[in-house]
């Protein structure tokens, strides 16, 4: 279905970031995968569904990075595909909240987005097609008490949806944003393995604790599903679905 498109995937060698890329692989998109640390696995992974993938290291945090990073994109076919899913978390009081952990979740989880897709536009209008895939949150939705910053750059993710949406409404070009609830990513594990420690539980204890907390369903979403989504999101079945917040977490919002 997306044989010959390009997709870029942000923050995309491990977790969400790998599943989508996974997903868009198997139905024949070109992939450009961004994320710290070795690449090589996620890159091997993809290239055996048959499709051709490269690496760019880019610090999502830095604007010149991420220009350097969609100017490598265009050097392999442009970007028809991008998916904004680079996200970082910390956890604290407002009043407690250090001012760089504040910045730089403002700055990878929000104005990353705003960077690539900037950048993005000008191909996928000349092309008339283009799909703009925000990862955004339940957080997006709804808080969470401690997660100022993250509830604050998830909110801002899906307004953003909506006002490029509106903007490319008239074109082949769509712009939706996906909201997950929990999903066992190494970020979250992080989370449950410091509330393990926190409360003297066991890490399976912590790990019921979080879903019944706020997931009804009392199961993480996983990368697989966010995948599948993704593709329905890129295939014609979806070329009205525009400013979608659409949310895959197990009934948390619905409370």
């Amino acid at each position: 279905m997306l044989k010959g498109k390009t997709a870029l995937v942000t923050g995309s060698t491990s977790g969400i970031g790998l599943g989508i890329a996974q997903a868009l692989a198997q139905q024949g998109a070109n992939l450009i995968l961004n994320g710290f640390g070795d690449a090589s696995a996620a890159v091997s992974q993809i290239q055996a569904l048959g499709v051709k993938a490269e690496h760019h290291p880019a610090d999502m945090s830095k604007p010149s990075e991420i220009e350097a990073m969609m100017a490598f994109a265009q050097q392999h076919g442009g970007v028809d595909i991008l998916v904004n899913n680079a996200g970082i978390q910390h956890v604290a009081l407002v009043e407690d909240f250090p001012v760089d952990k504040w910045d730089a979740i403002i700055a990878i989880n929000l104005s990353s987005a705003f960077h690539t897709t900037r950048l993005a536009m000008p191909t996928m209008r000349q092309r008339n097609w283009g799909r703009v895939l925000n990862i955004a949150s339940t957080h997006g939705l709804v808080a969470s008490p401690q997660k100022s910053a993250y509830v604050t750059a998830k909110h801002g993710i899906v307004g953003f949806t909506k006002s490029v949406a509106l903007e490319t409404a008239t074109t082949g070009i769509t712009v939706n944003a996906i909201c997950p609830g929990w999903v066992l990513t190494p970020l979250v594990q992080k989370q449950i393995d410091d509330r393990a420690r926190k409360e003297g539980i066991s890490v399976e204890q912590a790990k019921i604790n979080l879903l019944a907390e706020k997931q009804p369903s009392l199961q993480f979403t996983t990368p697989e599903e966010l995948g599948g989504l993704a593709v329905f999101l890129c295939s014609p079945q979806a070329n009205n679905v525009r400013g979608a917040a659409w949310n895959v977490d197990g009934g948390w919002v619905a409370q």
